[in-house]
């Protein structure tokens, strides 16, 4: 058995070399015996996966040795989203196996386990799951895999979550880049359904990716902002591989970070649709969502970086909105797992409510907090993974860094240095993998964030 490990979001590895048919059999074992030990053969299993390199066959090959060991096993019967088979798991009380490795390279596929709350697994979960791998596991029973289709029941909890039949009152042409991955024949179909026009581009699946990266950032939507730039009134959206992420294109063909989408959200429901209840950010989402918040009067409850603990937060907090400043978000009524798919319907929504395209969106929020901030992420890597603790020790000791004078630390995901202008941060925490630091900075200026920047180099 190789090295099996999971990280923040399950398990993920090369097809045909770490990820092959002995290690699935051996993670399939450590997913069986966890939902055994806790839930007994009785707890229904079902498995998804996204449209990679041999992600149907691994499925396969799982929900028949799950079977196997005596759980019912419903298996999709077509290539479907993350955030699809999560609501399912709530749905139908089950617990998911979901082949994906989101915005990953093609080369890659991963096996997720969602426990039947309909959220990431939380670390204790992780834990079990990984001790699981070298512990023995045998049951009888007389189970059976069930192909099933768990579109119609995601489209009619999301037509509840989702005023659908407002958004055909904006005045917008949509484009929707499906990047070849999960959710075409979702976003896309939602708005077909309701007689909702948009154009789209890359609208089938390739394990490829069309030789580029499944992953809704500007560097890999460059098609589809060039046709939001060239087709006037246009809003561009899109996905990752297994549309649990969103990217978002502006009518100037500019990319909306998610940090300001989930802020325009933050209002949008609280405005529109009289949700209340407080914001769950991460420790490396923006100021801008803090200073949203405050205006508003909304608490702000702040995770650990990824969408585990944010999950984990909203089941205990039930927020109006939890997100992440890499593109991920849920809301309250929904699932405690990041969905793409709603978040671009949700920014439809609130420009249709608003009567207002999404650069006047961003506006007005700029004007509602009265502010700006500028951020950036760099990657240190280091010679090995020892060296990551003295660093941060260090970190924890800083009284500036350089003209910036520390106000605050906060140690509860790495380090983070609050400076004492109010508006400029920095956070250092460690890769969970590889010898590497990621350094998060904002600041309320360029000028001051590339001043912060250059004392790091």
């Amino acid at each position: 058995m190789a090295d099996i490990k999971f990280g923040t979001d399950g398990w993920r590895a090369v097809v045909g070399k770490e990820f092959n048919k002995e290690n699935v059999e051996t993670v399939t074992k450590a997913i069986g015996k966890y939902v055994f030990d806790n839930f007994g053969l009785d707890k229904k299993i079902i498995v998804g996966y996204d449209p990679r390199n041999m992600a149907l066959e691994f499925a396969s090959q799982t929900a028949e040795q799950l079977s196997g060991y005596g759980f019912n096993v419903l298996i999709s019967d077509k290539v479907l989203p993350t955030p699809v088979l999560a609501y399912s798991a709530k749905l139908l009380n089950a617990c998911a196996v979901m082949f994906t490795a989101s915005h990953n390279p093609p080369e890659y596929l991963g096996i997720k386990f969602i426990p039947d709350y309909a959220g990431p697994a939380t670390s204790d979960i992780t834990d079990e799951l990984m001790y699981n791998l070298n512990m023995p596991f045998k049951s009888e029973g007389n189970g059976k895999v069930t192909k099933y289709n768990f579109k119609p029941d995601y489209f009619a909890h999301i037509e509840k979550l989702v005023d659908i039949n407002k958004i055909k009152e904006l005045d917008k042409n949509i484009i929707f880049d499906g990047l070849y991955a999960a959710s075409i024949g979702y976003f896309d179909k939602l708005l077909e359904n309701h007689g909702i026009k948009f154009d789209s581009l890359h609208m089938f699946h390739d394990i490829n990716f069309g030789g580029g990266m499944p992953e809704p950032k500007p560097k890999f939507l460059k098609e589809l902002i060039e046709k939001v730039k060239s087709v006037p009134n246009s809003v561009g959206f899109a996905n990752d591989g297994d549309s649990d992420r969103f990217g978002v294109i502006n009518e100037n063909g500019e990319y909306v970070s998610p940090n300001e989408i989930i802020a325009i959200l933050l209002i949008h429901l609280k405005k529109h649709k009289n949700f209340d209840g407080p914001l769950v950010k991460t420790v490396g989402a923006s100021l801008l969502l803090n200073k949203t918040a405050e205006k508003l009067g909304v608490e702000v409850i702040e995770t650990a970086v990824g969408f585990k603990h944010v999950g984990e937060a909203m089941r205990m907090y039930n927020p109006i909105i939890g997100g992440e400043e890499s593109g991920g978000l849920s809301i309250k009524g929904h699932i405690p797992e990041k969905d793409g798919i709603l978040a671009n319907l949700l920014i439809l929504e609130a420009m249709a409510y608003e009567n207002k395209s999404l650069v006047e969106l961003q506006r007005d929020l700029y004007d509602f907090v009265g502010c700006r901030f500028y951020n950036d992420r760099i990657d240190r890597h280091l010679e090995n993974i020892q060296e990551i603790k003295p660093v941060l020790e260090e970190y924890k000791n800083k009284t500036s860094i350089g003209n910036f004078k520390v106000k605050n630390i906060d140690t509860k995901d790495g380090v983070k240095l609050y400076f004492d202008d109010n508006s400029s941060w920095m956070l250092v925490r460690p890769s969970g993998t590889e010898p590497l630091l990621r350094i998060y900075f904002e600041c309320g200026s360029v000028e001051k964030l590339e001043e912060l920047k250059e004392q790091i180099k």
